[in-house]
């Protein structure tokens, strides 16, 4: 049985930055808290939402660069929990997705420590919603799949090129500004036109909202003076046909003119 003088930890979406997107339930966990653990993709605007009173630690992580690691994070949560604090661990768009909220719910779990969730809106939706472009459109795509363009410990980047490939399935590719070269290649590759669109969409739904619009061809220099300490993904498919520039956050200005070395 739980001991009731413990405390819980409750894995909250934040959402994909803009204030307005973070749900009721959430916020009202966040407002009931003893302390917030979150990552570096929490926007400012989230975090100014978080009660002065209340205790922040900061455990976020950059791209090859993790100031703490996953598991000294999960120490850190049972911790807490056992001194019986109520912690809200606050994550950028949803903790179930390429959030590492499973992990952490494990570690709770097997600590005998009681854990929910709290959804967020995900990356890829407020960035779609965001651009005015549909993850799914009928006649250009029946499907939308969510893939990460960055393994732990920078292991290869193994996918199944081949089912991605498919013209009728909108990819949206989180964490993967440093390997978008490769995929747009492994892509390509495997049957897709270099001439496929691709949406680069950084920062979505903040006043830092960036956009760049380009095609598979062209998408590794496009995305080569991107920093890796904003948050990006990338839309990849028809639909990004769909696009209008000019939508809230105008794409940026002066794109790159390259193209995909022809291998053939």
């Amino acid at each position: 049985m739980r001991n009731p003088h413990m405390g819980k930890v409750t894995l909250v979406g934040a959402g994909p930055g803009d204030p307005e997107l973070l749900t009721l339930r959430a916020l009202k966990a966040i407002e009931q808290s003893d302390v917030v653990v979150h990552d570096r993709l929490v926007s400012s605007e989230i975090m100014a939402l978080v009660p002065s009173h209340i205790r922040r630690i900061d455990v976020g992580k950059l791209p090859r660069y993790h100031a703490v690691p996953q598991d000294e994070i999960n120490e850190l949560l049972v911790s807490l929990a056992l001194q019986g604090l109520n912690v809200t661990r606050l994550k950028g768009g949803d903790p179930l997705i390429f959030g590492r909220g499973s992990e952490e719910a494990q570690a709770l779990s097997e600590a005998g420590i009681g854990v929910c969730y709290v959804p967020g809106i995900t990356a890829a939706q407020g960035a779609a919603a965001s651009a005015g472009v549909p993850l799914t459109h009928r006649g250009l795509a029946t499907g939308v799949r969510y893939v990460t363009g960055h393994r732990a410990r920078d292991a290869e980047l193994d996918l199944d090129w081949q089912s991605l490939a498919s013209g009728e399935t909108t990819l949206v590719v989180y964490m993967g500004v440093s390997s978008i070269g490769e995929i747009a290649t492994r892509l390509v590759e495997h049957g897709l036109s270099m001439s496929t669109p691709v949406l680069m969409v950084a920062a979505a739904t903040t006043p830092r909202e960036e956009r760049r619009l380009s095609n598979l061809s062209r998408i590794a220099c496009d995305a080569a003076g991107h920093t890796s300490e904003v948050p990006a993904l990338f839309i990849i498919g028809s639909v990004v046909s769909l696009y209008v520039a000019g939508t809230p956050a105008a794409p940026i200005d002066g794109l790159l003119e390259c193209e995909m070395a022809d291998n053939g």
